[in-house]
């Protein structure tokens, strides 16, 4: 086919954009491994879930660098935000599509998109102020695995509402059309034709809205609480990954610092995780239309 010198020197430009964001993210993943690699040869990978607590010290011997009661806050943190921000943010979608009047999906829409822009930290200093105390005085401490998972699920549900919104505007409107031949009710359409057409994009939504739950950092330390233990209930106060390089990175020398890129590999491999879950979701959306 033939090509303009402006149609190649277009493809070239694209292309060359698209292999330097990816050369990019290859380059931050080999600097994490390559950090962390001491903490894998000096301390062991055995003791990041064996020892007794986790007081990290420049010479591995020294220190305790048990990262279970870490990795538990974050993913039950991540989890748990999204496990009520995800019907929330679908059923938000549905209102917007199916039962809302323009106008009034239209407005809602640009609340959701305001919303997605707020800050990290505006959201942490909210749940810090208000939030807090409220939690408090119904149950001590009030920085605590339950505020973080509420202003968790503040932050990831403009992403589940968006995207699933849009997951449900890119399905034919032939659909809507059949269903409505056939005298299907709006909630028998919604639940048996458009949420199953859409799902490919639902899931993915939802997993994006995870991966940002898992990478959240000043707000989870705002409210969190940032004690390294294992919560016994929702009010007890938990760290996560991020919460933890926040806060150490600073002073951190030796082995205490390449544990913390340890935790930034394991957030890389939890996060490569879902993203391939949403390619492979992706697929099978694809797959299931053709």
């Amino acid at each position: 086919m033939f090509q303009s010198n402006k149609d190649r020197l277009l493809t070239a430009l694209v292309i060359g954009m698209a292999a330097i964001a990816g050369s990019i993210v290859v380059i931050i993943a080999i600097f994490v491994v390559k950090e962390s690699i001491p903490a894998m040869t000096h301390i062991g990978g055995s003791r990041f879930l064996t020892d007794e607590s986790w007081h990290p010290a420049d010479d591995a011997p020294r220190g305790q660098f048990n990262l279970l009661p870490i990795l538990i806050g974050t993913v039950l943190s991540s989890m748990g935000a999204i496990c009520v921000a995800a019907p929330l943010g679908v059923l938000s979608a549905v209102f917007c599509q199916f039962y809302a009047p323009l106008r009034v999906a239209r407005w809602y829409r640009m609340i959701i998109e305001l919303m997605a822009g707020v800050p990290s930290v505006v959201f942490g200093l909210w749940g810090l102020v208000v939030l807090v105390p409220i939690v408090a005085s119904i149950h001590p401490p009030g920085q605590s695995l339950f505020t973080g998972i509420i202003i968790l699920t503040l932050m990831i549900l403009p992403t589940v509402v968006l995207l699933t919104d849009a997951a449900f505007s890119s399905v034919s409107h032939s659909y809507r059309q059949g269903a409505a031949a056939l005298g299907l009710s709006r909630a028998t359409t919604v639940l048996s034709v458009m949420i199953p057409a859409a799902w490919s994009g639902i899931v993915t939504a939802v997993l994006l809205g995870l991966v940002r739950a898992l990478g959240e950092t000043m707000a989870v330390v705002m409210v969190c609480g940032n004690v390294v233990r294992l919560p016994k209930g929702l009010f007890d106060p938990v760290r996560t990954l991020t919460g933890t390089i926040a806060l150490e990175m600073g002073y951190a020398r030796g082995d205490h610092r390449a544990s913390l890129f340890f935790c930034g590999m394991v957030l890389l491999i939890l996060v490569a995780v879902l993203v391939a879950s949403i390619e492979i979701a992706n697929r099978r959306g694809r797959h299931d239309t053709t």
